[in-house]
């Protein structure tokens, strides 16, 4: 049966399943509803485990044997299985085998990427969905994401003003688990339990893998000796050229959108659908005043070589092209490098 993960708690107390399947992309949805199956089952006294590892050529007969086989140390246990890939064959059989012939006392947890039409179309894999509970652990999608952070701090007794959350929702693109980290080191540090948009942009600031969003910002700002200060600091750091690369070109994507809707609308509506916080209104504005939207794509253009090159696949030095880059966003007269 399926499970929803907000039902999960509520599943665990009432319902004995001989086997678990959570499925998902997501590793810290997909590590939670874990953890909650593991807590869950050891409270019900299932307190010794087993943990297999199925890569090629995994050998699916010793679960069968591990379930069959009686523990010396308790009554009950957890097999748990962790899937790198989901692929039927073999391992379809042998676990069809099992949940038509539960051991007793044995619960197994299967842990797998996320579920394909083709795999779940087939035979093994509805015997074992009908004999146990299928949790699918599905992405964040973006507007649900402010809702989601919202939530978190909830959770962590914290109360964040909506325009904290919204740049939060920002600045982590999808990664939950910075985002849970960062809720975490705030809780720590407020004194009040309220967190507003300072708080955030601090903390963000405060951590090397967040140091590029202030070079975004000096840049956007138009602070040319900021934003030379940020970047050759981020090399001296050794930060992924590749990450940086990755925030700057959603960046200036969002700034080609807006840029395009000016030809059609307002500069209050462009920023409106850019979905801009107020305290980058400002500078964001600035921006697009300053660069016509030919430029921004010609900047986009020009991270692909940077790419090529970190690669290997062109010649030339990846920090100095980004350099060039970020200046000329911040509104330097810089002419790009002759590559090739």
């Amino acid at each position: 049966m399926k499970v929803y993960p907000e039902k999960l708690a509520s599943h665990l107390k009432n319902t004995d399943s001989p086997i678990y399947i959570v499925s998902g992309d997501e590793p810290l949805l997909v590590q939670e509803a874990c953890d909650q199956i593991r807590s869950g089952l050891k409270d019900a006294g299932y307190t010794e485990r087993e943990l297999f590892h199925a890569e090629a050529n995994f050998d699916w007969q010793q679960v069968l044997f591990s379930a069959s086989s009686m523990s010396l140390f308790a009554e009950q246990k957890l097999i748990e299985i962790r899937m790198s890939s989901i692929r039927p064959g073999d391992k379809g059989a042998a676990l069809q085998a099992y949940v038509e012939n539960p051991a007793p006392g044995t619960i197994i947890l299967l842990v797998m990427p996320r579920l394909e039409k083709k795999v779940s179309a087939t035979k093994w894999f509805k015997a074992i969905e009908q004999a146990g509970a299928l949790v699918q652990i599905w992405p964040i999608e973006l507007k649900d994401l402010p809702g989601w952070i919202n939530t978190r701090f909830g959770k962590a007794g914290l109360k964040a003003s909506r325009e904290a959350v919204a740049i939060m929702a920002e600045r982590i693109e999808g990664n939950l688990l910075a985002a849970v980290q960062e809720i975490e080191r705030l809780k720590l540090l407020s004194s009040d339990g309220t967190i507003d948009v300072a708080d955030v942009v601090e903390g963000v600031a405060n951590s090397s893998r967040y140091d590029v969003f202030t070079l975004l910002d000096a840049a956007v700002a138009g602070d040319t000796r900021r934003t030379l200060k940020i970047v050759q600091g981020l090399k001296l750091e050794g930060v992924d050229v590749l990450y940086i690369l990755a925030m700057l070109s959603r960046e200036l994507r969002s700034l080609a959108s807006m840029a395009g809707e000016l030809k059609a609308t307002s500069l209050d509506a462009a920023l409106k659908k850019g979905r801009v916080w107020a305290k980058r209104r400002e500078p964001v504005s600035r921006c697009l005043c300053d660069h016509p939207a030919r430029e921004f794509q010609e900047l986009l253009s020009r991270l692909s070589d940077i790419d090529q090159m970190v690669k290997g696949i062109l010649n030339g030095n990846p920090w100095d092209e980004l350099t060039s880059v970020v200046m000329a966003l911040a509104g330097a007269a810089v002419t790009p490098r002759q590559i090739g």
